[in-house]
């Protein structure tokens, strides 16, 4: 027993001992590797921090370009104001404060909160590298934003907007089906030309739509309507054909939505597209494509669907996102209650009288 003992001793002396080596070999390599960065020019660490949010973080592009350019942007304002390429040393509250100064007065408050949020993110980055020992982005004040509602059309004029494309040419059946298919299945302009052939899954009255490259990186399943599903049918059979490159008479494979060239639809054409409809249609002239998924959201809950299933079906990962349709749908509910109810028109027509009284005492 006492031999065993002593072996038990020795064993766990040894794996302590073999811990501390390992626990010093890291923070070694944790320095070496902190001085490497150290010495890299904030230029270089943009490149790093893009290649940290393509592969670590599986980003979009979208968000990738975004983050980039506004970090790029704080470098641009780092270097006019240093007369010099921007070091590490150079991340200071009293720098990072100029810039978010300097936004003001030329940027929207949400644009100035973007931007310092892209900052923070990229501080903290530099932070996790142990270039700078902390995030200083994260000391300034973020500007407070007006919540605005997003825009939503109502039933009518959306539907006016999917039936505007002329479905006697093939440009007019993709059309239909891109709009049919993104109001249907509440998906972003990014979803929905990022579909391909195979992710459409066809039902006797509906379909399933699988988004693989939804935000975030995100994969989700969504259904399509009878109607959204004939417009898509019509054009995968008469339509999608006759979209090929003029001279190689071919098309991409594997995309759903292709263009007049037969390669793949872009997100600006969607915006394109919705534009071009717009006039005929009645829709506001701000209505983008993501004006069909909020419209969307908005239908689906004023017909009485929970929050948390249009929070799934739209693929936010946070229910606060999806609660500001229910926002919405609350400032249509009342519009329509001051223009019917009869309590509501005596309080209308009081505050009318009220109004008139004081602009004759003013005049």
């Amino acid at each position: 027993m006492i031999q065993v003992a002593i072996g038990e001793f020795h064993l766990m002396d040894s794996v302590k001992k073999y811990g501390e080596k390992k626990d010093s070999a890291l923070r070694a390599d944790s320095k070496r590797e902190a001085e490497l960065y150290s010495n890299e020019s904030l230029r270089r660490l943009s490149e790093r921090f893009r290649e940290h949010l393509e592969w670590e973080k599986r980003a979009s592009a979208h968000t990738v370009r975004a983050y980039i350019r506004d970090v790029n942007a704080f470098l641009d304002y780092l270097e006019k104001r240093l007369s010099r390429p921007p070091e590490p040393c150079d991340l200071d509250i009293m720098n990072v404060r100029s810039y978010v100064a300097s936004l003001f007065g030329k940027n929207t408050p949400g644009t100035v909160a973007r931007k310092l949020s892209a900052l923070r993110t990229f501080c903290k980055h530099l932070v996790r590298l142990r270039v700078i020992e902390s995030n200083v982005a994260e000391l300034v004040v973020m500007p407070k934003q007006e919540k605005a509602l997003p825009s939503v059309m109502n039933v009518d004029t959306t539907f006016a907007l999917m039936g505007s494309p002329d479905p006697e040419r093939p440009l007019g059946l993709r059309d239909r089906a891109l709009l049919e298919t993104i109001y249907g299945s509440g998906l972003r302009r990014s979803e929905a030309v990022g579909l391909d052939l195979r992710d459409v899954e066809r039902h006797k009255e509906h379909a399933l739509l699988k988004i693989r490259h939804g935000k975030g990186d995100k994969e989700r399943v969504v259904p399509l309507g009878r109607k959204g599903m004939e417009a898509l049918e019509m054009y995968i059979e008469q339509a999608r054909p006759t979209l090929v490159d003029p001279r190689t008479k071919k098309s991409d494979p594997d995309a759903l939505f292709l263009n007049a060239r037969g390669g793949r639809l872009s997100t600006r054409s969607v915006a394109k597209i919705v534009e071009r409809y717009r006039p005929e249609s009645g829709a506001p002239s701000d209505a983008g494509p993501h004006a069909l998924r909020h419209s969307y959201a908005t239908h689906m809950l004023d017909s009485g669907a929970d929050l948390r299933s249009i929070q799934e079906l739209l693929g936010h990962s946070s229910l606060s996102t999806t609660q500001r349709y229910a926002h919405v749908s609350i400032a249509h509910l009342m519009k329509a209650y001051d223009r019917a109810h009869p309590r509501a028109l005596v309080t209308s027509s009081k505050k009318t009288e009220a109004e008139n009284k004081k602009r004759e005492e003013d005049e």
